[in-house]
């Protein structure tokens, strides 16, 4: 994974993948300074995944994940999103905030309530990435997170709304866990992927 990224240059390719996210269409407020307030959560998401070392970028640059080492105490990404009330009047307005912040409830309760775990809170591949043989780039980024999973010999934890993406999930080994009828009519997927136990020597 690539070490001396440009932070400016991963905000502007987070902003851009988060535009084909349902969760962060939704909570995103539909304005005239909408892309602005992409950029914002762009940034926001960015800055913290850098404090708490849990950004991944790919080698060639086209693939970023954020990927945190959490605790079952520990409150979900949108909830502390949603209760920063500068984040809320930049991003969602209050209005948005408030409705998002019901289903995001639902949604962090899927996850360990204790006990340490890993969260693929994003991925996201640049569509010039997608698909391409030669560089491999879901591929190196999936093989960094289940290195990360089998070291540490945590689980992984994500959730989709994105039916195609949940297939690339569950090809990955992940398994459903749950399958939920979103307040927007879109079923979301939470999975799980398991880590091997280490070779006994």
């Amino acid at each position: 994974m690539k070490k001396d990224f440009d932070k400016e240059e991963i905000i502007q390719h987070v902003s851009t993948l988060l535009q084909e996210i349902p969760t962060s269409m939704e909570i995103v407020k539909d304005d005239s300074k909408k892309e602005q307030r992409f950029l914002f959560l762009a940034r926001h998401m960015v800055e913290k995944a850098i404090k708490k070392d849990a950004l991944l970028v790919s080698d060639d640059g086209r693939g970023i994940a954020i990927f945190f080492k959490m605790d079952g105490k520990g409150d979900g990404f949108w909830s502390g999103l949603i209760q920063d009330l500068k984040l809320a009047l930049n991003v969602t307005g209050i209005k948005k905030g408030l409705k998002a912040l019901k289903s995001q409830k639902f949604v962090r309760k899927q996850r360990p309530n204790e006990g340490e775990f890993l969260y693929c809170w994003f991925w996201g591949i640049l569509p010039d990435a997608r698909g391409n043989t030669s560089d491999k780039t879901p591929y190196k980024m999936k093989d960094e997170m289940y290195r990360i999973s089998k070291a540490l010999q945590l689980p992984i934890y994500a959730e989709t709304r994105i039916r195609k993406v949940s297939i690339a999930y569950r090809r990955y080994g992940f398994k459903v866990l749950k399958e939920w009828e979103h307040p927007s009519g879109d079923t979301m997927y939470f999975l799980r992927y398991t880590p091997p136990k280490p070779e006994s020597k």
